[in-house]
């Protein structure tokens, strides 16, 4: 297995999954179901789901829906969208998801990162952060599926939620998101270099080099694919994929 984890994710609306660019303009991927049976015939070692519609729309997670994916799943699971207590993150867990990724919660309501890393493990907790720039070229932490700017500083809330109890953290640069340009690098190794606790690269991966320099250059533990595996090739139709062990091997072997 390799050291590096590479995890495809996959972003519900609704009850399909679909893809974003920049968090907008989206796609229609498919079923989730029948997507996930195809990341297990592809022996995929992780999946994430987020639901990027739930917090917006001031709803729960869809437990039937998520239940239905961990029955057909056959990697670890993790989920985010919506969780805003350590009940909720219980039933998430019961289901059969071992993490759940906390966004907005976190931000408005820290608490629940402490709660359910006390009770669950740090390990079981991933907070999510977005990141945008302004108009000014700053980084900064927007919240709600991007749609809040926060005004918060990424390296500073990164610290401020492993002190939390994270595990890890998911850092996604909103402006990267679907383009298939590369990850940002520059955010990526300041976060990475200003805590201790994995940092998944997440926006922007289009070619195998650019998980390389997110893990050589960027620091990142782990590494995030949207449009990568669900699409052929960047402006072509949907064709659920993963790269091939041995690519991936050569590609991130240090």
């Amino acid at each position: 297995m390799l050291r590096t984890r590479v995890i495809p994710v996959l972003l519900l609306r609704g009850e399909s999954l679909v893809k974003t660019v920049r968090f907008g303009r989206f796609s229609y991927v498919g079923d989730p179901c029948n997507t996930v049976r195809i990341f297990n015939e592809l022996e995929v070692d992780e999946l994430c789901v987020l639901d990027i519609t739930a917090t917006r729309e001031r709803r729960s997670p869809n437990l039937a829906l998520l239940a239905d994916i961990a029955n057909e799943c056959f990697m670890p699971l993790s989920y985010g969208g919506g969780i805003r207590s350590l009940r909720q993150a219980e039933t998430i867990f019961k289901i059969g998801f071992e993490k759940i990724i906390v966004n907005s919660a976190a931000l408005e309501r820290p608490e629940v990162v402490r709660e359910v890393a006390d009770h669950f493990g740090s390990q079981a907790v991933v907070v999510s952060i977005d990141v945008a720039k302004n108009l000014l070229g700053h980084a900064k932490v927007r919240s709600r599926s991007g749609t809040r700017n926060t005004h918060r500083d990424p390296i500073a809330w990164a610290r401020e939620a492993e002190r939390l109890g994270a595990g890890e953290i998911l850092l996604t640069s909103i402006d990267r998101e679907g383009t298939w340009s590369g990850f940002d690098i520059d955010l990526l190794r300041s976060v990475t270099e200003a805590v201790g606790i994995p940092v998944i690269a997440h926006g922007g991966g289009g070619q195998l080099l650019h998980l390389r320099e997110a893990v050589r250059i960027g620091g990142a533990s782990a590494v995030a694919l949207g449009s990568m595996v669900v699409f052929q090739k960047q402006g072509m139709g949907v064709l659920v994929n993963f790269p091939h062990a041995q690519e991936l091997e050569a590609t991130l072997a240090r």
